[in-house]
């Protein structure tokens, strides 16, 4: 299965958080599936670093760069078929950053694992 991560759900998984659930934890642990970052999540993260919104190591890229590679974790680029997708979603969500990750993992068939619920209410495949 192809999943892609939504912010919180990666910084979780990362830090082996207890905000994770037991099926979103064993869905990132089980190596048959593909697992997916947005770059708009590192935007995301970088954006409320900014802002003093979010709190991270020093070294934090480096972490995840590590975390990536330790779990098979791909980087999935914003496209311009990904931002024409946003126009044809339902205004369900507000947050930008959210619905570009629907509309990526609409346009790539991918699940979302995310807690959102907002998220859960698009014609989407969600984990958690």
């Amino acid at each position: 299965m192809k999943i892609l991560l939504d912010t919180h759900a990666l910084l979780w998984c990362f830090s082996d958080s207890e905000s994770l659930s037991q099926k979103a934890s064993e869905t990132f642990l089980n190596t048959e599936n593909s697992l997916f970052i947005s770059a708009a999540s590192y935007w995301e993260i970088c954006l409320k670093i900014s802002i003093g919104k979010l709190s991270l190591d020093r070294h934090w890229e480096k972490t995840i760069e590590r975390e990536m590679g330790r779990n098979g974790i791909q980087w999935l680029n914003l496209e311009k078929r990904h931002f024409i997708a946003v126009i044809n979603l339902p205004w369900i969500h507000r947050d930008p950053f959210d619905r570009i990750l629907v509309a990526q993992a609409v346009c790539e068939r991918m699940s979302i694992m995310t807690s959102d619920d907002n998220i859960r209410r698009y014609n989407v495949k969600t984990i958690w």
